[in-house]
């Protein structure tokens, strides 16, 4: 059963878990060649569908997961942020992904302050990392914002084994110092 109760609020997003109505709009995202450059790549719906699965999975067994972002203004899914552990990763990591149509807004650094308030505050964990594509720039630059450090290369489980992947993140006790910048 998913702990359905879970919503957290910025000054212009909700996040909450996800929902079947936000599948067409996770769904662009995954047939979007640049959004997906460096998540795997363009997904046909099918293939996007079970993607889409495994965060409700992950929220029913493990008790977290990405959540769904949601504009308030519009009422639209733009993407998702949040907790993700997957088998054999390589640490706790805050992961994102947005829909083409939310970037340049800042939904990525509003939405990440206030799940790894979340994840710090309910999961216990003592560090985050993020997993990114030593190219992928933007990304770079959300977690430099947040006060995340280039680690050095990372190692994905199989099959993503030969996914290029550096690892960036912080401590609680880092984080609790960056944190400040944001209030």
């Amino acid at each position: 059963m998913l702990p359905s109760d879970i919503r957290l609020e910025t000054e212009r997003l909700l996040l909450r878990l996800p929902r079947i109505e936000d599948f067409d709009r996770y769904a662009e995202l995954q047939a979007h060649e640049e959004a997906t450059r460096h998540i795997g790549g363009v997904q046909p719906p099918h293939a996007a569908w079970r993607k889409f699965l495994q965060m409700p999975g992950a929220w029913a067994l493990q008790g977290f997961a990405m959540f769904a972002v949601v504009e308030k203004a519009s009422g639209r899914w733009i993407g998702q942020m949040g907790p993700w552990r997957p088998f054999g990763w390589p640490g706790n990591e805050i992961g994102y992904a947005f829909h083409p149509d939310a970037w340049g807004r800042g939904y990525a650094v509003e939405s990440a302050v206030a799940t790894i308030d979340w994840a710090f505050a309910n999961l216990g964990w003592r560090e985050i990392i993020h997993c990114i594509a030593p190219d992928n720039v933007a990304s770079q630059k959300v977690a430099t914002r947040l006060g995340s450090v280039r680690k050095g290369p990372g190692k994905l489980p199989p099959p993503l084994d030969e996914a290029r992947v550096d690892i960036w993140g912080q401590t609680r006790a880092e984080w609790d110092a960056n944190r400040k910048r944001f209030a």
